[in-house]
């Protein structure tokens, strides 16, 4: 006999004692909410392993050092 027969063998038991007005998660969005967080702990863990991972140096920007092109410079000087 499978679970999922027994299950239904046990739900008009279940019925009795049931509110219609009241419905919980239960057990199993328990369980799934647990496994999602989880999944997102792990997840979060393995991205910050690979961002220290990483070396990266942005080369410095042209306009914020003081350079101009030769364009630029003959433009403002007129």
């Amino acid at each position: 006999m499978y679970a999922t027969q027994a299950l239904t063998h046990l739900v008009p038991l279940a019925a009795d004692e049931l509110d219609k007005n009241k419905v919980t998660p239960g057990v199993l969005g328990f369980l799934v909410f647990a496994a999602l967080a989880v999944g997102v702990w792990l997840l979060m863990k393995s991205m910050n392993r690979h961002m220290g991972k990483v070396d990266f140096e942005e080369a410095p920007d042209p306009a914020a050092t003081g350079e101009t092109s030769p364009e630029k410079a003959g433009a403002s000087g007129t």
